[in-house]
């Protein structure tokens, strides 16, 4: 079996032992390019070596490149591979693999540093840093409180790409340290605004960008969760505000469910605006309820993430799992059955004992109603359950004859139980029925009150005969309209 050994040359002065060992020994040398500071010490010492340098021209684009470059390398005999920085990117090291692996060569890969590392030594200071190449999709999210240095910053485009990507964490002015390798492998430090990243002149492969730790939060144009707690445990701690400090669940159970009907105003308005923003007001009292309990070690915000996605991951198998569910429906079955198991209720009486007392009744209702239905009982359609209603009503009527409060009680809410029954059959959200109704009967109410004192007259001592005269008017009104 023939090798194929990859030394990677480092920076200038830096090439290790090993790395220089297989490159004197070599029986075949290649060079992936002959123009970089790194390898003038194998020009220097007359070391026989092919270049790749050739196939950059030849080839359309990167992925042709690094298979011909593959190709070249499985030569039929031992061969070293030299390579800048701390070796080959991860798509040419891919396609030098799959042509080893079809050709029998094995593939031995040095260790060695690459230039970011040699950019941080050369700024005197001892980070912990996050390293991440320019030259590929840079993450998603990063963490702007640790010290981050972004390598191979080779063309202005990257530099730009590069300088979009911080912007979502950093402000324009954010200093950073812009890091050109000069000839002799030294590096020059310039201390510039994030907004100048792709307005320089030196960019090569060797180019980084050595972005500081952010000193707080407020430091930064933009948050996420994380920056969320940040401010939370301020807030909270000693010589923070001290109205925060004192809050408790209980103190502040109202303001969580006040935030959460003005969510759900924003969408009903179809305000995106004020949408992001009530979310945002809401995500703070989730926020507040974990940082109380993360005081008492109880749990955390990351406990609070954790069980959610573990929960949509066991509630999903047709996603995550080899089950099968094709509709909404049976999605819903699905969601329904796992439920119950998960919170081990026995029987269909505990799974309607579990919905929340502190819901809205009619949602809770709507919600029982489901949990009956899951179990066979129920209507079969609207029309059905609507002959229920007339029933109701008289029950109700009878109760009102008796005059006794408590049976009056009961046949009012038995109504309302029965309409919420149509409702849901009908694939409805009684919440939002009745919250439409009462927007109508305002508005109604409205253009009765502006017809009569455009009449000059007063609701104050009006008959209701009267009235209900000038309500027909608004209702014929609003309906021509």
């Amino acid at each position: 079996m023939t090798i194929l050994t990859i030394a990677p040359l480092c920076i200038p002065g830096s090439v290790s032992a090993a790395a220089q060992s297989a490159i004197d020994s070599a029986n075949r040398l290649f060079l992936q390019t002959d123009a970089h500071q790194s390898a003038e010490w194998i020009k220097a010492a007359g070391i026989a070596y092919t270049s790749m340098d050739d196939l950059y021209g030849e080839c359309f684009d990167f992925d042709e490149l690094n298979d011909a470059i593959a190709a070249r390398l499985m030569c039929g005999e031992d061969a070293v591979y030299a390579v800048p920085g701390r070796g080959p990117g991860q798509a040419q090291l891919e396609s030098i693999l799959r042509a080893a692996a079809e050709r029998d060569v094995k593939v031995t890969l040095l260790p060695g540093i690459g230039y970011a590392e040699a950019a941080m030594a050369a700024l005197c200071k001892v980070y912990g840093s996050t390293v991440i190449c320019a030259a590929n999709q840079l993450p998603e999210r990063i963490n702007p409180f640790l010290p981050l240095c972004i390598e191979e910053i080779d063309t202005p485009m990257r530099a730009g790409e590069t300088k979009l990507a911080l912007g979502e964490y950093y402000p324009d002015e954010y200093k950073v340290h812009f890091c050109a390798m000069q000839d002799d492998g030294e590096y020059n430090i310039t201390e510039i605004p994030l907004y100048e990243l792709d307005r320089q002149k030196d960019y090569f492969a060797a180019t980084c960008c050595i972005v500081p730790p952010a000193p707080s939060q407020e430091s930064l144009t933009r948050g996420d969760a994380d920056g969320l707690m940040y401010i939370l445990r301020r807030l909270r701690a000693p010589g923070g505000c001290p109205w925060d400090a004192e809050q408790t669940h209980a103190s502040i159970r109202s303001n969580l469910i006040e935030e959460a009907y003005e969510v759900i105003d924003a969408i009903d308005r179809e305000d995106t605006d004020a949408l992001c923003e009530e979310l945002g007001d809401l995500l703070l009292q989730i926020g507040l309820h974990a940082i109380m309990e993360e005081e008492t070690s109880t749990f955390t915000m990351r406990d609070v993430t954790t069980g959610i996605i573990n929960k949509l991951i066991y509630r999903h198998p047709h996603v995550f799992g080899t089950v099968h569910a094709d509709t909404p429906e049976q999605v819903l079955f699905n969601w329904e059955n796992i439920k119950k198991k998960e919170k081990h209720h026995d029987t269909y009486a505990a799974v309607m004992e579990a919905v929340p007392k502190g819901f809205p009744a009619l949602m809770r209702a709507a919600k029982v109603q489901k949990k009956a239905a899951h179990a066979g009982f129920d209507w079969s359609d609207a029309y059905e359950a609507i002959f229920k209603l007339p029933e109701e009503v008289s029950e109700l009527t009878e109760a009102m004859e008796q005059g006794d409060p408590a049976h009056i009680d009961e046949e009012l809410g038995d109504v309302l139980f029965a309409a919420v029954n149509v409702i849901r059959l009908l694939k409805r959200d009684p919440e939002a029925i009745l919250n439409a109704s009462t927007d109508k009967f305002i508005a109604r109410f409205k253009e009765m009150e502006k017809l009569i004192l455009a009449d000059s007259l007063s609701l104050e001592g009006m008959a209701l005969a009267h009235m209900d005269a000038y309500w027909d008017k608004a209702k014929a009104q609003m309906q021509k309209n």
